[in-house]
């Protein structure tokens, strides 16, 4: 479905990205894991063309989108929900989903979409008419994945979904993770939370300062030595 290759991205002369190779196929949960600074989130950015775009190759269903326009790019069907939630804090939840489906193809679906996102966080159809930002941090947090959802994606980027969430919050997300692939959605996750970003993950990424170190499958990266003694304190 996705195919990053030989990505290298820069911020003016700071190198952020080196020789990047990454796929995901149709219905798998990727994780590209790493310490803060590694480069998860600006490799999002780069498949969401929020940033200038770098060298290399980044395909979707073998339609190159390095060139493409960031709001074409959600028509392509790849949504992103960013880090720090970025709800609108002035508009209800039902609203803030609604923004959520401007693209003419999910527009059409918007009452399916809604209906789904309710199911998947009734949190959120209990509190669908209050203001986005007097919520606590999880629920903005369930707020901004059932936005990116109500844009129907074929692949879902979430950028560091668990970031100062509880940890009984943080099991909710990774529950609600798995619930959306159920559902056919692809999903590409960076993350902090190695453990739990690989429990899910059925093939990870290691990304330490801007180069791809390791990659396996999610239980075999949890099981592998350098990840125990440099993420998980083994």
């Amino acid at each position: 479905m996705l195919k990053i290759e030989n990505l290298h991205f820069s911020y003016g002369d700071l190198k952020v990205l080196w020789d990047v190779n990454i796929d995901v196929q149709d219905g798998e949960i990727v994780t590209v894991v790493g310490a803060n600074g590694a480069g998860k989130s600006t490799l999002l950015m780069n498949i969401s063309r929020l940033v200038k775009p770098g060298s290399g190759g980044i395909a979707f269903n073998g339609i190159d989108v390095e060139k493409l326009p960031a709001h074409k790019v959600v028509e392509l069907g790849i949504v992103q929900v960013p880090e720090g939630r970025r709800i609108f804090p002035q508009m209800t939840v039902a609203e803030n989903l609604r923004m959520g489906s401007f693209i003419e193809r999910a527009r059409r679906k918007r009452a399916v979409n809604m209906k789904r996102v309710y199911s998947l966080f009734p949190r959120l159809k209990e509190r669908e008419k209050q203001l986005g930002g007097t919520m606590s941090g999880g629920e903005q947090q369930m707020l901004a994945i059932a936005r990116g959802l109500m844009a129907d994606p074929k692949l879902l980027l979430l950028d560091e979904p668990s970031l100062g969430l509880s940890p009984l919050l943080v099991k909710n997300i990774f529950e609600v993770i798995n619930e959306i692939r159920k559902l056919g959605v692809t999903i590409l996750l960076v993350e902090q939370n190695v453990y739990q970003s690989l429990r899910i993950a059925d093939r990870g990424y290691v990304l330490e300062t801007g180069r791809i170190v390791l990659k396996d499958k999610g239980e075999a990266l949890l099981n592998d030595e350098h990840i125990r003694k440099a993420y998980l304190g083994m």
